[in-house]
């Protein structure tokens, strides 16, 4: 798959269409001066960054570890993060889900909440954010790196262990408008992974965002 752009790689995954597995690294531009990062297929990885790709295979090659797991390999991504002064949070699963058709099985109103953490933490990380109150549960979509369609969910305490956030998540693939939703869930987080399962969301990979400081 002969691609130059980090858009033009998501959007063949969400396809179906990975790079070869061929332990090889594709470096490509940053989308935009809030994202890079490091994305891990299978034996294969691309890094979004504007810097040097040759700087980029060295220090990859100076994690002196497995080929296959050196981007996200601690040595690399201190080495990555000190380069860039940039910061990250966690190495996240990847997963997206295909576009449902027709209105969502939930009933939700959109809404303008600002002040919700789930909200504010979106708005930090996504353009064009729009929210979605549900009795219990709150839906967040917005654009996200390289400008692909990502979802957000909290689920009330009091609403909990009744499948909303398999609710929730579903809803999101009918509220896309024809295109894909791709989520970024925790590895730890177990009750959220078996939510976007249960919601038809497919793992494609893991994702480490270095992000402006």
């Amino acid at each position: 798959m002969a691609t130059e752009n980090l858009r033009d790689i998501l959007d063949a995954v969400a396809r179906g269409d990975f790079p070869p597995a061929d332990g090889g690294t594709t470096v490509v531009p940053q989308p935009s001066h809030r994202d890079a990062g490091v994305l891990a297929l299978t034996a294969h990885s691309v890094v979004f960054t504007d810097e040097d790709p040759e700087w980029v295979r060295e220090a990859m090659r100076a994690a002196r570890c497995d080929a296959l797991a050196a981007s996200m390999n601690a040595r690399f991504l201190t080495a990555f993060l000190d380069r860039t002064g940039r910061r990250t949070d966690t190495i996240d699963v990847l997963a997206v889900g295909s576009p449902l058709p027709g209105a969502p099985p939930l009933r939700l109103t959109e809404i303008e909440d600002p002040g919700h953490p789930r909200v504010a933490g979106s708005r930090k990380r996504r353009d064009a954010v729009r929210v979605w109150a549900a009795d219990g549960g709150v839906l967040v979509l917005g654009r996200g790196v390289a400008g692909r369609l990502e979802v957000a969910v909290e689920v009330d305490e009091h609403a909990r262990q009744r499948g909303l956030g398999r609710q929730l998540v579903t809803a999101a693939r009918h509220l896309s408008g024809g295109e894909p939703v791709w989520a970024q869930i925790s590895p730890g987080n177990a009750r959220s992974l078996r939510a976007f399962q249960a919601g038809g969301y497919l793992p494609v990979g893991s994702e480490a965002l270095l992000v402006a400081r």
